[in-house]
This record gives C-alpha cells, structure tokens and sequence, in this order.
C-alpha cells in the first residue's frame, strides 16, 4: 500500500513534468527550445507571445491571397491566322473563324486580339484591286475591331515586278516586310496559329 508521503511524491512529480511539458510545448511553438536560465526564458515569453500571434496573421494572408486569385482576371487571348492561298472559300473562312472567336471572347467577357496574315497567292485577300472579300473586310474592319489584317510586302514587291504596276492593298490592311516572319514572331511572343 501506498503511503501520503509516497501519494505526496507522485503528485509533485506530475505537476513537475506537467509544467516542464508545458514549457517544451511553448518553445516548440516558438521555434526555439527551452533553456531554464531566468533571463532567457523571460525573454522566451515574450518572445513566444509574438510568434503565437504570427500564424494567425499567416493565415489571413493566405486566405487573402487565395481570395485573391480565385477572382476572376482579365485575359487576353491572342490568335493568327495565315492565308497563303488565291482562294476565296479559304478567305471566307479565315473571315469566318475571326469572327467566330472575336464573338465567343466577347460573350465570354474576355478579351482577343485576331490577326490574318497574308503571304504568298493569299495576298489577293488584301489587294485592293483583286480581293473577293473586299467588302467583308471593310465591314468587319468598322465591326470587329479585334481583327487587323498584315499583308506581305515580299510578295507585294514580286507581284509589282511581275505584273509590271503598283499593287494596292486595302486601307484596313498594314504592310508588314515578311508574312512568314510576322507570323514567326507572333508564334514567339505565345501567340495562337491556325490556318485555316
């Protein structure tokens, strides 16, 4: 049978390991381990204090910063599309898909930026003199103002040469030096391709 003096025993260590547990418990918290010198563990307090009030702080910033980017940004979205071939379906469809994506984005609320590039045969799209979708530019120039048009200036030299004259290119077009090179750089800067 146990003796009071042995029951008494029992219980001051209990509460010794009970308080020592505790202090472990706080140095943990706080990232350091406890030291039993009087000054130190004042400082300790103090300093444990301070980091209980860290992770709460943490928290909130990362649930800001979820809050944050679970909100809906604003993209662009960015596409080419080459035409290299004298063929008015081919240019209809190029025409097509330009405004079929400018529609979609705009009803998605997003933006895009759409660009036909045109090179080769697929120049006549952009001539003033030759284009059979002329018309459907012009309109789509005033009505879609995601969609811009690039016409080859390589090809717009040999066709000069070739033909003996001048080669106008509609007025909703720009003349850049290579079609092939702007679609290159495009495709560099994450651009989407399609030739349709």
């Amino acid at each position: 049978m146990m003796t009071f003096q042995d029951t008494a025993k029992v219980f001051a260590m209990a509460a010794i390991i009970v308080v020592a547990s505790a202090q472990f418990a706080a140095a943990e918290q706080g990232g350091r381990y406890w030291t039993p010198a009087d000054g130190q563990q004042v400082q300790y307090r103090a300093h444990a204090r301070q980091h209980v009030a860290k992770p709460a702080k943490r928290k909130q910033d990362a649930f800001a910063h979820m809050k944050n980017s679970a909100a809906p940004k604003e993209r662009e979205h960015h596409l080419i599309l080459q035409v290299n071939t004298n063929d008015a379906p081919a240019m209809n469809l190029a025409l097509n898909n330009a405004m079929n994506v400018a529609q979609y984005y705009k009803d998605a609320g997003e933006k895009v930026k759409i660009e036909v590039v045109t090179f080769g045969p697929g120049l006549h799209m952009l001539r003033d003199d030759t284009s059979p979708v002329r018309a459907r530019i012009e309109e789509m120039a005033l009505s879609t103002p995601e969609v811009s048009f690039k016409a080859c200036g390589n090809t717009q030299e040999k066709m000069k040469k070739a033909e003996n004259k001048d080669i106008p290119i509609v007025r909703q077009a720009e003349i850049v030096k290579s079609g092939v090179v702007r679609v290159m750089e495009l495709q560099e800067m994450g651009w989407t391709y399609v030739k349709p």
